[in-house]
C-alpha cells in the first residue's frame, strides 16, 4: 500500500513528465491584431487524440484588464488556457463571455472565478437544461481529458449593446442561427469579429439547435455588413475576408435545397445521408459526419414541411 501511495504521490507531484504532459493541450495563442488573441483549435471532431481541441477561444488585452471569448472543452482546456494568457499578461482576467451553451465552448468555466462568467439569458437556461447530458457525452468520447470536469453556470447575464471594457468599445450581439442563443463580439479598435459558432470555416459545421436555416442565413448576412478586418470563426482559420461567409451561405443553400429536395421525393433519412456531396465542398472536414448529423437533426422537419404541402394540394 505504502509503495502504491508514493507512486500515487510521484505522479501528483509530476516525477513521471511524460504522464504529466499527456493532457497538454500545448496551447499558443496567435496574436492577431495588437492586444488580440486567439488560440485556434483543429479542425475535426471530438476524439481522444485531440482531447476536445476543436474551438476557437480568444482573448483581448484592454487598458484595465484581460476579456475572454469562451473556455473551451473541459477543465483542464481552461486552467491551461488562463497559464497561456497569464504568460502573455499579468493583468487581471475581468470578463469572460461565453458565445452560446455547446460543452466545447463552456467546459472550461471552472478555471475563472464564477462572477466575471457572462452569457445570453437563453445560453444560461439552455446549459442549465443540456450541461450535464454534454457532460455525460464528453466523458465517454474523451475520457480522463475530462476528469474533474463541471458544468458551470454563468452568474452575469449579457445585455446586447455596445460597452466599453477598459478603454475598448465592444459591441455585443445576440443572435440565434446556430444554438437558439448565440453571442457575438466586435472589437471597433481592431475590427475583430468573434463570431464564435455562428461562422464555420472548412469545417462541416453542426445542427443540433438551430431554429432553421433560413434564421441562420439571414443572421449572417447581418454579420457580413459589419465593417469587420478580422474573423474568428469557432471553427476553422482566421480570415480577414469575407470568404468563411461565403462558404457558410453555400453550404447552408445546399443543405436546405438538399433536404427539401429529398423529403419531396419521399426518400429516407438514410438514403439521404447517402447522398453526394458536392465537390466543391470538398475542403471542408468532417462533411460527411455532419451531414449525416443534420439528417437526424433536421429532417424530420422538412419530411412535416412536404406533407403538408401534399395535404394543402402543393
Amino acid at each position: 500500500m505504502r509503495q502504491l501511495l508514493l507512486l500515487l504521490g510521484c505522479l501528483l507531484m509530476g516525477h513521471f513528465p511524460a504522464l504529466a504532459d499527456a493532457y497538454r493541450y500545448h496551447l499558443e495563442p496567435l496574436e492577431i491584431a495588437p492586444g488580440v488573441w486567439v488560440f485556434e483549435g483543429v479542425n475535426e471532431d471530438f476524439a481522444r487524440t485531440n482531447g476536445g481541441n476543436i474551438v476557437n477561444t480568444a482573448f483581448l488585452i484592454t487598458e484595465e484588464g484581460v476579456i475572454v471569448f469562451d473556455t473551451g472543452p473541459s477543465r483542464r482546456y481552461g486552467e491551461q488556457m488562463r497559464e497561456a494568457i497569464e504568460a502573455v499578461t499579468a493583468l487581471p482576467i475581468t470578463h469572460v463571455f461565453l458565445s452560446h451553451h455547446h460543452p466545447d465552448h463552456v467546459f472550461g468555466n471552472q478555471a475563472f472565478d464564477a462572477d466575471i462568467l457572462h452569457a445570453l439569458v437563453g445560453t444560461i437556461r439552455l446549459l442549465a437544461e443540456q450541461g450535464d447530458d454534454f457532460a455525460d457525452n464528453l466523458y465517454r468520447a474523451l475520457g480522463d481529458w475530462m476528469r474533474g470536469t463541471e458544468v458551470v453556470l454563468p452568474t452575469q447575464v449579457v445585455t446586447p449593446g455596445r460597452v466599453t471594457i477598459g478603454g475598448r468599445e465592444i459591441e455585443l450581439i445576440a443572435m440565434s442561427g446556430h444554438s437558439g442563443a448565440d453571442l457575438v463580439l466586435f472589437d471597433h479598435r481592431s475590427g475583430l469579429l468573434l463570431a464564435a459558432d455562428m461562422v464555420f470555416y472548412q469545417r462541416a459545421l453542426t445542427t443540433p439547435h438551430t431554429p432553421g436555416i433560413d434564421v441562420w442565413r439571414e443572421e449572417l448576412r447581418q454579420l457580413e455588413a459589419l465593417d469587420f478586418r478580422y474573423l474568428v470563426p469557432g471553427h476553422g482559420p482566421v480570415v480577414s475576408d469575407r470568404r468563411a461567409f461565403a462558404q457558410m451561405q453555400d453550404y447552408l443553400a445546399w443543405l436546405d435545397d438538399t433536404l427539401r429536395s429529398a423529403a419531396a421525393d419521399g426518400m429516407t433519412a438514410s438514403e439521404v445521408m447517402a447522398l453526394p456531396i458536392p465537390q466543391r465542398f470538398d475542403e471542408i472536414a468532417v462533411a460527411r459526419h455532419e451531414l449525416m448529423r443534420s439528417v437526424v437533426h433536421l429532417y424530420g422537419r422538412y419530411e412535416l414541411e412536404a406533407l403538408e404541402l401534399i395535404s394543402d394540394g402543393g
